[in-house]
């Protein structure tokens, strides 16, 4: 009797190992899947496919990640100040990470698809770059016609009838084609601090347009990002790190701690002129560029001895 106890017990116990293991097989599939639809959900690129499993070694928690807290500036602590553009060129080997195609981590997109879908979804606010002072939002349509491919036309000749028509066609938009970012930032020494506090305002990507023949016409900014308020999205994208890929930090972090290159293109001054508009072309506007950003960095050390 007290054998068959046992052994009624042995399969109790059985049973319910066999139950808890298909259980957690079963839930484990139900949130691989799970995550399958929210990665597909939130990817920036619509050709973008997420993994069916699990993609890895070992389980990966969902990060949920904020922007960088900034310090308050009251204007009374303000006692110097200077607004600066610069720009950055994605094509520099320190700037890789904006070329980044994406994976599961990065929104499966490049960063300009990440501006894009936000515009799109109505995530951030559009501004146009008929000024840099975002007097006016641009509307979904404006930035769907923006982002549409060259139109072409090709004839197609019936093989039953010998007729030709012609075939027109629109390509897709070419992220690659956006070859620069440029950066609307205000330089404060903060007495309060006791230090400079650079505050980043404005983002705008730059697309080149080419001549016939393929060769390079000119640059010219798509729209224009207020960027306090899309601190909150890049926060929610990683940015790709070729050392390790492990330690990745979010866009807002790569941006508040300046891992990007770039250089100065144009000061405030009274006549609102860029160096390239004062006749300054090539290096000599580098060379501009970089007198500047030294006189910004002595700045510093100048309010403090004087």
């Amino acid at each position: 009797m007290v054998v068959l106890k046992q052994y009624r017990l042995f399969l109790t116990a059985t049973f319910l190992l066999g139950s808890s293991l298909s259980f957690a097989q079963d839930n484990s599939a139900i949130m691989d899947q799970a995550q399958s639809q929210t990665a597909a959900q939130d990817a920036v690129n619509v050709t973008w496919k997420p993994s069916l499993v699990k993609d890895g070694v070992y389980d990966r928690v969902q990060h949920i990640n904020k922007p960088l807290e900034w310090q308050p500036v009251r204007e009374a602590d303000v006692l110097w100040k200077k607004r600066v553009w610069r720009d950055i060129d994605t094509r520099q080997k320190q700037n890789i990470a904006f070329r980044f195609t994406g994976d599961d981590n990065s929104g499966g997109g490049m960063f300009i698809e990440i501006l894009l879908d936000a515009v799109k979804k109505g995530k951030i606010k559009a501004y146009s770059t008929m000024d840099d002072r975002f007097t006016a939002a641009l509307t979904k349509e404006q930035i769907m016609e923006m982002t549409m491919g060259k139109v072409d036309s090709t004839p197609v000749v019936d093989p039953v009838t010998g007729e030709m028509t012609i075939r027109v066609t629109r390509t897709d938009f070419d992220p690659y084609s956006v070859t620069r970012f440029r950066i609307k930032e205000d330089w404060i020494f903060d007495r309060n601090l006791g230090r400079m506090v650079v505050r980043i305002v404005g983002l705008a990507p730059l697309i080149d347009k080419n001549n016939d023949d393929g060769t390079y016409l000119l640059s010219y900014p798509m729209f224009l990002i207020y960027y306090p308020e899309a601190r909150d999205l890049f926060a929610q994208y990683e940015v790709f790190n070729p050392e390790n890929d492990v330690a990745r930090m979010t866009w807002d972090e790569y941006f508040e701690n300046r891992f990007f290159s770039s250089h100065i293109i144009k000061v405030s001054n009274p006549f609102n002129t860029t160096f390239s508009t004062m006749g300054l072309q090539g290096t000599d506007a580098l060379y501009e560029g970089q007198r500047v950003s030294e006189q910004i960095f002595n700045k510093e050390h100048d309010m403090w001895i004087y």
